[in-house]
């Protein structure tokens, strides 16, 4: 999924804004389909950018206020591109305990980057979840939409290694 800022929204020029329109659409243009909408356009676009919320308040006739409101209180959107490769560590009671503030701490002094954050050139992002329901795992993580569990520091920092070794080669 290309993650690209969505400066200039010309819906009739673009499938995934008349997707969306036809979102806005099926539930009668009514405030009520907000949430419905912002999920939409992460899904097409990988994250809600500045446009992108002033394109939904207008079409739905809701101040900015509220769709930034919703878009910042729910941990599923994100007001920024994803990185290339995304890596989540559960941080549920199991995966807690297990280990998955020492795998945050880890990846913080070694890539420099904490949770909600993508590294400066755009490749790695990190997020926290706060259960991914593999309890029997733990510590788990997902690495680039692939549930990984008992996994150690040296093993998620392995995996992120790998990823900026083979962009490096191509």
């Amino acid at each position: 999924m290309e993650a690209k800022a969505v400066d200039s929204i010309k819906p009739e020029e673009d499938s995934r804004w008349r997707l969306i329109n036809r979102t806005i659409r099926l539930h009668g243009n009514a405030p009520d389909a907000l949430i419905e909408t912002l999920h939409g356009v992460q899904e097409r676009f990988g994250f809600l950018d500045l446009d992108a919320l002033k394109y939904v308040a207008g079409s739905l006739k809701v101040p900015l206020s509220r769709v930034y409101a919703v878009a910042t209180f729910y941990h599923y959107f994100t007001l920024k591109p994803p990185g290339e490769h995304t890596c989540v560590v559960c941080k549920g009671t199991a995966c807690y305990i297990g280990g998955a503030a020492g795998i945050l701490d880890d990846i913080n002094q070694t890539i420099g980057i904490s949770p909600g954050e993508t590294t400066t050139d755009g490749r790695i992002s990190l997020l926290t979840a706060r259960c991914l329901g593999s309890c029997g795992l733990a510590p788990a993580v997902v690495l680039d939409g692939q549930v990984c569990g008992r996994m150690t520091p040296d093993a998620v920092l392995e995996k992120i290694g790998s990823w900026t070794s083979h962009d490096d080669d191509a």
